[in-house]
């Protein structure tokens, strides 16, 4: 029987780089995501490679408990376990700590640690249930490690998922459950860090097409962080060859962040 991933926020970007990454890796796929029609589009071109079955779109709003208590029954009435549980939801609000607004705070916890901690509680319901040893995986960032300039409520929360991982792979041990965080350095292409842009040409009172050169020249291997280089440690963590690896923090930084 085919292993199956649970791969949340899915439906695009990242989330849909590793959604395929993973099919093509052997696993079926439950891609689920805020907007149905994306979710349902990644598992679609994965059928079409794989044929019917091999993966299969759902909603989730990963804040609401209904919401991530209703996905796992839904995966397990599908797809019956879950082996690998990938939370790669995620928002970013960038202003000074003086201008910060409340509801920017609250949402980037609520996407960032609460969703998480709810998607990650129910998916070791199910592999508990089924006598899984699993795999949670995190998608997490170099902001968990290091504050961000305004960029707190976002660090905020990757600094408490950091905290959540070590809690949750103590509480799973005993169950043969793994729990880990990848700490992405910048992935200067994604939607996300592009949205930033202005906002950090301001910061940095520069052009915004200098924005992506600064950041570059912080790395030691003097390259951003690409998609391929996430699903490549994901992947290995996710095997058996990590089996003997919990509650870390992988760097994925290019040498930006070594502890």
């Amino acid at each position: 029987m085919k292993q199956v991933a649970v791969v949340i926020g899915g439906g695009q970007t990242l989330g849909e780089f590793l959604c395929k990454g993973i099919a093509d890796a052997g696993y079926k796929v439950a891609v689920a995501d805020l907007n149905a029609a994306n979710a349902n589009k990644v598992a679609d071109e994965i059928n079409q490679k794989y044929g019917t079955g091999a993966a299969k779109g759902f909603v989730v709003d990963a804040t609401k408990e209904d919401s991530v208590i209703k996905l796992a029954q839904d995966v397990e009435a599908t797809f019956k376990l879950s082996d690998l549980l990938v939370y790669s939801a995620g928002i970013a609000r960038a202003a000074p700590i003086t201008s910060f607004e409340l509801s920017d705070f609250q949402l980037s916890v609520d996407v960032n640690l609460t969703g998480y901690f709810l998607c990650a509680r129910e998916f070791a319901k199910l592999m508990v249930k089924h006598n899984t040893a699993g795999r949670i995986i995190q998608i997490n960032s170099k902001s968990g490690k290091v504050g961000s300039k305004h960029n707190s409520g976002y660090s905020a929360a990757k600094f408490g998922g950091v905290g959540l991982t070590q809690s949750l792979a103590l509480d799973l041990a005993d169950c043969g459950i793994t729990v880990n965080s990848l700490m992405l350095g910048n992935l200067l292409k994604s939607p996300m860090f592009q949205s930033l842009i202005p906002q950090y040409a301001k910061k940095l009172g520069i052009p915004e097409n200098q924005v992506e050169q600064v950041y570059i020249d912080k790395v030691p291997l003097k390259r951003g962080c690409d998609y391929q280089d996430v699903l490549d440690v994901l992947l290995f963590y996710a095997s058996d060859k990590a089996s003997y690896c919990t509650g870390q923090s992988i760097n994925i930084t290019g040498g930006q962040v070594m502890f």
